[in-house]
């Protein structure tokens, strides 16, 4: 059986202005009711929640907003920490594990969106291209630059955490489609696309385009 014919029923989604990728970070600030109960269920549970890009509508309810729609791709949040500043109010960070497509999703009376979803395959592991190679050396570079950053007062906490997989395309891809100021449906895309290394040479045009690296 592969990880593709896994599937997850009643899958508690969050849709989100952003992009979760897998091996990437998510923090979120959750104030509204229906997000508070399926955090801590989740939590409690030890269960991922998935995570999908919005189409329309907005992150927070709002009387008289459009509808929320979302993506039919997303991937599994795993719940690493949870504290709660103030009453009414969860810092919670996560980590992207498995993207999963949508077979079908109903909303609760309450907001809450559920799915049943069947998961993607994880990225083959494939070793970055002599031609794609320069991408992972400017990724390395900006790694260490923020190592080196890291111990200054009010630095902000590293947008990524080892293990350095820079020998391998989707990870570099992953990272870079993270940190690229990207708009959210080609942020998207990248997600979605099954082939890593065609995921790396799209990123590196973008890089190109932006004046970052060779």
């Amino acid at each position: 059986m592969t990880t593709s014919d896994l599937s997850l029923r009643s899958l508690p989604l969050f849709p989100l202005s952003t992009v979760l990728f897998p091996g990437g970070l998510l923090p979120l600030r959750i104030f509204e009711v229906r997000y508070l109960d399926m955090v801590r269920r989740c939590h409690a549970a030890g269960a991922p929640f998935g995570v999908v890009a919005l189409t329309g509508g907005r992150e927070v309810r709002a009387a008289g907003a459009p509808a929320e729609t979302f993506q039919a791709v997303g991937t599994l949040a795993v719940i690493e920490s949870v504290e709660s500043p103030q009453a009414g109010l969860l810092a919670v960070r996560c980590t992207g594990t498995q993207r999963f497509r949508i077979e079908q999703h109903q909303q609760l009376q309450h907001g809450l969106w559920l799915a049943d979803v069947r998961q993607i395959d994880d990225d083959r592991a494939v070793a970055v291209p002599e031609d794609l190679q320069p991408h992972a050396d400017a990724l390395r570079q900006l790694i260490d630059t923020l190592e080196q950053r890291i111990h200054q007062p009010e630095a902000p906490p590293l947008p990524m955490t080892p293990p350095w997989r820079l020998d391998d395309c989707g990870w570099v891809a992953n990272r870079w489609a993270e940190l690229l100021p990207l708009p959210l449906e080609l942020r998207h895309q990248l997600m979605a696309l099954e082939n890593p290394v065609v995921r790396l040479e799209l990123v590196g045009d973008i890089l190109a385009r932006s004046g970052i690296g060779p």
